[in-house]
């Protein structure tokens, strides 16, 4: 009884405030995007706003059991429950049932599950456990490792195929760096992400031009370091070898589809009425709500579905059309103070598995928010990545449950910590 007293006095409430909004909301925007006028309740759950409270009331129940569990057992049981989920997200490319062009779920009478959404957090644990074996500075073998881990599920997850949650795990690199990962890395992942965006919009020659710029600007900044015409020349050949390599990598390794809605994006194509039907219409609907929207269930692109996948991927646009820029702006405003919560908690932890787990939270988190947003205002391709707390399914709800109150129970455990 002391135990439970303990959790509940240490507890972060307001995080779990913030959470609890941000499901409500989630659920009756659900309800506007859904509405049926032959089933109007709310609770119905013959209808995706009645499956969505039974997640809902579930997820309470999942929290609630996460809370009561010793602390300890997450940090101890980090690798198991990783080989676990690796395990049944395995299992799915064999026994799994293929939805919207992927074979992501398992179907269980009239629900299904999607395995990658709780590999997310089984992945946290597991980076965790493996940056926080020691203390001090992390040995190469830790990180090769560590990588392995965050590799695996994108492995396995592609195949599927499902791009959107495999880009989820470079949410990693934030953890990473907060625990000494080199800034280079992060620099030459940008500069390979900025050469293969321009390599789609400008001709070969433009590139390599831009190249030598980029060189200049690196003999610039190394002028004073030993051996720098070695990190020159190697920056030289991977930029060239990058560049070289875009038509292969645009063209045979993504799908007609995402090829399709990259063009769309960059504006060497225009098909809204096709592949960019759906962009085209969320931002006419988040256009259309104004300034304070145009009320809740008054929404007419909402109401007249016509934007596909409103319920799951375009959720945001609900809030835009029904409630204008002052509710798409109060929602992320919650995500922010979320975020920034988050944050000031993993930096307050006592143990290094904690805090990397809270930083993996964070990030992913994050990214999902930054991906989905930008996804429905046409700033980012249509990729498949639910709104945290707030689009529909169950899957995805239990996972980013599981995944933040595991954080809030180390968070709470933090003071039995010497």
């Amino acid at each position: 009884m002391r135990e439970s007293r303990t959790i509940f006095t240490h507890l972060d409430w307001f995080t779990v405030g913030i959470y609890l909004i941000l499901v409500f909301l989630g659920w009756i925007n659900i309800y506007a995007a859904a509405f049926n006028e032959v089933h109007p309740s709310i609770t119905d759950m013959s209808q995706e706003y009645g499956k969505q409270l039974f997640w809902i009331l579930s997820s309470i129940g999942l929290f609630v059991i996460i809370l009561f569990l010793d602390g300890r057992l997450y940090e101890k049981l980090a690798i198991p429950i990783y080989i676990a989920a690796l395990l049944l997200l395995a299992g799915v490319l064999v026994f799994g049932t293929t939805i919207s062009g992927a074979r992501s779920w398992y179907t269980f009478g009239g629900f299904s599950l999607q395995p990658s959404e709780f590999m997310k957090f089984a992945t946290a644990l597991a980076v965790a456990k493996i940056l926080s074996a020691k203390e001090g500075a992390i040995s190469k073998k830790e990180r090769w490792l560590t990588a392995l881990i965050i590799a695996l599920p994108i492995l396995l997850i592609l195949p599927q195929p499902d791009l959107g949650s495999a880009l989820v795990y470079f949410a990693f690199l934030l953890p990473l760096y907060r625990e000494g990962m080199p800034a280079w890395i992060l620099t030459a992942l940008l500069v390979i992400s900025i050469l293969f965006i321009l390599s789609l919009l400008f001709p070969l020659s433009t590139m390599i031009l831009g190249i030598l710029g980029l060189l200049g600007i690196a003999i610039f900044l190394l002028r004073k370091q030993k051996r720098a015409w070695i990190w020159l020349v190697l920056a030289a050949v991977s930029s060239i070898l990058v560049v070289l390599s875009v038509d292969y990598a645009f063209n045979e390794l993504l799908e007609d589809r995402h090829r399709n809605r990259i063009n769309i994006l960059l504006g060497k194509a225009q098909d809204p009425k096709g592949i960019g039907y759906n962009t085209n219409q969320s931002m006419i609907a988040i256009g259309s709500g104004g300034l304070a929207g145009k009320g809740f269930m008054k929404g007419t692109q909402t109401k007249f579905n016509f934007v596909p996948e409103q319920t799951t991927d375009f959720i945001f646009c609900t809030v835009g059309e029904e409630w204008g820029f002052v509710g798409s702006a109060t929602v992320l405003i919650l995500f922010t103070v979320l975020f920034f919560r988050l944050i000031y908690l993993s930096e307050r932890q006592r143990s290094s598995f904690s805090r990397i787990y809270g930083y993996s939270v964070t990030s992913i988190l994050f990214l999902h928010v930054c991906v989905n947003v930008a996804m429905t205002i046409g700033l980012a391709p249509v990729i498949g990545i639910p709104l945290p707390f707030f689009s529909y399914g169950g899957s995805s709800l239990w996972g980013f449950t599981i995944l933040l109150f595991i954080f809030l129970r180390l968070d709470a455990y933090r003071m039995q910590i010497l």
